[in-house]
C-alpha cells in the first residue's frame, strides 16, 4: 500500500523542472503524482509513472491528489493557491508567496477555511552557507552580531526574453531573489524596526528591476541584502561581523548547479560545498587569525520533508503562514522605500 502523500505539480518551467520535480521524487513520504504543463507531449515521454495534464482543473478535481505545488509565473501564485485550497488540497507555493500583502492574506484565509497546510518554498534556509552561519552564531564563535551582509550577485549583461525579466506583475530581481535573502534575515534576527531600499533597473533595455540594495535596521545591528546583474567580480556571498570575529564565505550554494546538471538529491556529494568559509578573529595584542570553517551539508529536501510531515499532521511546515506574511510585508515596504526615497518604519 502506497502511503506517500500524492503531490500535483503545477508548472514545469525552471522552478518546476530543476527544483520541485527532482526534490519531490527524492523526498521520502512524497510522490509526484501529476504535472500540469503546456509541454504535455514531451513530459508524457519523459515520465512513465506521472499523470500529465494540460489544465489545472483536471488536477484539482482528482481525489487522488493530496497536495499541490505551484511553480508558475509569480502573478499566478495566489489565484492558483486559493483554487487549490478550495479544492481541499494542501499547498506549497514557490516564492514569492504572492504579489502583495492583500493577496497573501487571502491565501492564508482560504487555508484557514478548509483547514489545510499552506506554506512557501524558502529553500535557501537549507543552503550550506546559511546552515553553517546558524551554527557559528549558536555556538558564540562570532559574538554579538553587528553587521550581516548577504550578496547574490551575477553577471548577466543581456536582458533575456523571459517573464522574469519582462514588464509584468511579479517580474524583477526584487521579487525573485528578495524573498530568499529577506527570509534568511528574518530567521536569524527577527522582525526589524525599519527598512531602507534602493531598487533599480541598470541594464540597457531592462524592463524590470535588476538591482537592489536594502538595509534592515535593528536597534544596534544592520542587515544588508544586495543583488546585482552587472557584477563580474562579486563580493563575498556572506560577510558577517560580530564582537568576537567575522565569517566570510564566497560562492553560491551548489545545490541549484547540481540540480541543473541532473544530480539527484541525496546522491553522494549532493549539497556538499567545496568552497569553505573562514572565521577571522583578532586577539588582544592585535594578532589576526584566519580559521577555515567546515561547512554544513545543504539539503533542500528538508523543507519538503517538513511539508510532508505537516500534511500528515505530524509536525509543522518549515515556513509558517505568519513568516510568509512577514516576507511579503518587507517586500512591499522595500518597494515603498525605494519609490519614496526614505526609510520605512515597520
Amino acid at each position: 500500500m502506497n502511503t506517500a502523500t500524492q503531490v500535483g505539480l503545477i508548472g514545469y518551467g525552471l522552478a518546476g523542472s530543476v527544483f520541485h520535480a527532482p526534490l519531490l521524487q527524492h523526498t521520502p513520504g512524497l510522490a509526484l503524482h501529476s504535472i500540469v504543463s503546456s509541454q504535455r507531449d514531451t513530459l508524457m515521454r519523459r515520465f512513465t509513472d506521472v499523470h500529465i495534464h494540460a489544465d489545472v482543473e483536471t488536477l484539482l478535481a482528482d481525489p487522488a491528489v493530496d497536495a499541490v505545488v505551484i511553480a508558475t509565473p509569480n502573478a499566478q501564485h495566489a489565484p492558483l493557491a486559493i483554487a487549490a485550497l478550495r479544492a481541499s488540497k494542501h499547498v506549497l507555493v514557490d516564492k514569492p508567496f504572492a504579489l502583495s500583502v492583500a493577496e497573501a492574506e487571502a491565501v492564508i484565509a482560504a487555508a484557514r477555511e478548509v483547514d489545510r497546510v499552506v506554506t512557501v518554498f524558502q529553500n535557501r534556509r537549507f543552503d550550506a552557507d546559511f546552515l553553517t552561519l546558524q551554527r557559528l552564531m549558536a555556538d558564540g564563535t562570532l559574538g554579538e552580531i553587528a553587521e550581516r551582509h548577504s550578496h547574490f550577485d551575477r553577471f548577466r549583461p543581456q536582458v533575456r526574453e523571459r517573464w522574469r525579466e519582462s514588464d509584468v506583475p511579479g517580474a524583477g530581481l526584487w521579487m525573485d531573489l528578495g524573498p530568499h535573502l529577506l527570509d534568511q534575515m528574518l530567521v536569524l534576527f527577527g522582525w526589524p524596526q525599519a527598512i531602507t531600499a534602493d531598487i533599480a533597473a541598470q541594464r540597457a533595455g531592462a524592463l524590470s528591476n535588476d538591482y537592489f540594495h536594502a538595509v534592515l535596521h535593528y536597534p544596534r545591528m544592520r542587515a544588508i541584502v544586495h543583488a546585482g546583474s552587472l557584477v563580474t567580480a562579486s563580493a563575498p556571498r556572506l560577510s558577517v561581523h560580530g564582537t568576537r570575529g567575522s565569517y566570510l564565505k564566497d560562492g553560491l550554494d551548489v545545490q541549484e548547479e547540481q540540480l541543473r546538471a541532473g544530480v539527484a538529491p541525496g546522491a553522494p556529494g549532493y549539497g556538499v560545498d567545496p568552497v569553505h568559509g573562514v572565521v577571522v578573529q583578532q586577539d588582544a595584542q592585535g594578532g589576526v587569525s584566519r580559521t577555515t570553517v567546515d561547512s554544513e551539508v545543504g539539503d533542500y529536501r528538508r523543507l519538503y520533508a517538513a511539508f510532508a510531515a505537516a500534511v500528515r499532521g505530524e509536525g509543522e511546515a518549515t515556513v509558517s503562514a505568519a513568516q510568509a506574511m512577514q516576507v511579503m510585508r518587507l517586500l512591499e515596504a522595500g518597494v515603498s522605500s525605494s519609490a519614496e526615497g526614505r526609510r520605512v518604519v515597520l
